[in-house]
């Protein structure tokens, strides 16, 4: 799979399905417990975190082996067995089906493939070497998360506030951008971490006139 148009889905509260009950299952379904989505899995054995995640009502989870039904209403299937033939049935199944799938022992065999993520409260890195290098991909993302520590979170619900407040007071599109831009600046991303999770709109433009004015000096 050369390339591939990255994206990034919202699944928050949407069915996905996962084929699998082993650590490769448990990883997807980390990932997707991390963006919200109904989780649900059938497997003949499910690792002790699957299992405790569905005693948890975390995810929905069968001991048994996964069939095509179990694809209705999913809008993501992940085929995630051991068993790469009936990894392909599953596949097969989702692509009747019109539901993407993800083949785990086979990337190219389905739809799409899963980045290596690295998540920063709304800031989510994801890097993929396209099924060319899986290690290559975990390596830069163990950079990425080294690089970009858990302040980034707490960035990310600041640039937020930081944005609606602009769109709300400035309409001149031209001076919109000059704000936008100055409140991803090195400075800026000094300071932001350390706002009050309350500080009002007004504060937050005032701050951010004043480092954009610092920039067009």
């Amino acid at each position: 799979m050369a390339g591939g148009y990255p994206i990034v889905l919202n699944v928050e509260g949407r069915r996905v399905f996962i084929a699998g009950g082993g650590a490769v299952a448990e990883r997807k379904a980390a990932g997707l417990l991390d963006a919200g989505a109904d989780v649900r899995v059938a497997a003949p054995s499910l690792t002790p975190r699957l299992l405790e995640w569905a005693a948890q009502g975390k995810i929905r989870a069968e001991e048994r082996e996964a069939v095509p039904d179990d694809l209705a209403g999913a809008c993501l299937v992940f085929a995630a067995t051991d068993k790469p033939d009936a990894n392909r049935r599953i596949a097969e199944a989702a692509k009747r089906l019109g539901i993407p799938a993800n083949v785990a022992d086979d990337g190219e065999a389905g739809d799409f493939m899963t980045p290596a993520v690295v998540r920063r409260g709304d800031l989510v890195f994801a890097v993929s070497a396209s099924g060319a290098g899986p290690a290559l991909s975990a390596r830069l993302a163990r950079e990425l998360a080294e690089r970009y520590g858990p302040e980034y979170g707490r960035l990310t619900e600041v640039l937020r506030s930081v944005r609606r407040a602009v769109k709300a007071a400035v309409a001149d599109p031209e001076e919109r951008k000059r704000l936008l831009v100055a409140a991803v600046t090195d400075e800026a991303i000094r300071q932001w971490p350390g706002t009050p999770p309350d500080e009002a709109p007004e504060k937050l433009l005032e701050r951010l006139r004043t480092l954009a004015d610092r920039g067009d000096s």
